[in-house]
């Protein structure tokens, strides 16, 4: 990241942060659990993959689809356990009926979810927590990135693009840092992006936060598609052995 300009700082020098919320659309996977007493409580009422512990009921309070996964993306535990966002954009609870999702935040419907709860059991008593998948986002490069694209999943509460690619194993010469695409999930479409990492006021934008469902478009550089390498040196380099090598096959020639 190269010095810009147009970096907003605040008054003590600080890069403030500018985090887009995550908001909950048709087709997301929720999981819920509702942490209760030993003996069951709330757990006798609702589904036994809507409470703590998931199939089984255990009484210490574990998340559903956290482990296990498939080489074709996703989670599996959390895709047929989780609690699915329908075409209507809502969310079918057993025990409370369907909850609109669509469009709010994880903490929206956790509310809702955690009033309702109380309304039948004693306040305190049974706790709503409600998540996604963590962070769920996909890397797509040329054959050059091949370690570095495919599905990442990442459980934290934020994620910067610079995190992301640093998890990963970071980005080799051959990649366009000034061109990268973002493609973002929303309730209402998808919206395009096109960020420069070269430049620190990437900082002060929306899209410098990874969030769930985030395509990262890693495109490759004009001058890494017309030359022998990656970069000026390695192109010289594999001609001058080029050069060598015909020489050395003529001069063979030559001589026989």
């Amino acid at each position: 990241m190269q010095p810009s300009e147009s970096l907003v700082i605040n008054e003590e020098g600080l890069v403030p942060y500018n985090i887009p919320t995550y908001r909950i659309t048709k087709n997301d996977i929720l999981n819920l659990n509702i942490v209760t007493t030993p003996k069951g409580d709330a757990a006798q009422f609702y589904s036994s993959l809507n409470t703590s512990g998931g199939v089984g009921g255990a009484a210490n309070p574990t998340a559903l689809g956290t482990t296990g996964g498939s080489a074709m993306g996703g989670n599996i535990n959390f895709y047929f356990n989780g609690l699915k966002v329908d075409s209507k954009g809502d969310i079918n609870v057993f025990g409370i009926g369907y909850v609109k999702a669509e469009g709010r935040t994880v903490e929206d419907i956790s509310q809702e979810l955690q009033e309702k709860v109380n309304q039948n059991f004693q306040e305190g008593k049974a706790e709503v927590r409600l998540n996604t998948n963590g962070i769920t986002y996909y890397i797509l490069g040329d054959v050059e990135t091949t370690g570095l694209s495919g599905e990442k999943v990442v459980h934290k509460n934020t994620l910067t693009i610079t995190e992301a690619l640093a998890i990963n194993g970071g980005l080799n010469r051959t990649i366009d840092r000034k061109n990268i695409v973002i493609h973002r999930k929303l309730p209402e479409g998808i919206k395009k992006a096109r960020i420069d990492l070269t430049r620190e006021d990437i900082m002060n934008s929306p899209f410098y936060y990874v969030q769930n469902g985030d395509e990262i478009y890693l495109n490759t550089r004009g001058k890494s598609l017309n030359g022998f390498g990656k970069d000026p040196v390695q192109t010289l380099t594999t001609g001058v052995s080029v050069i060598t090598t015909a020489l050395s096959i003529y001069l063979l020639l030559k001589n026989l």
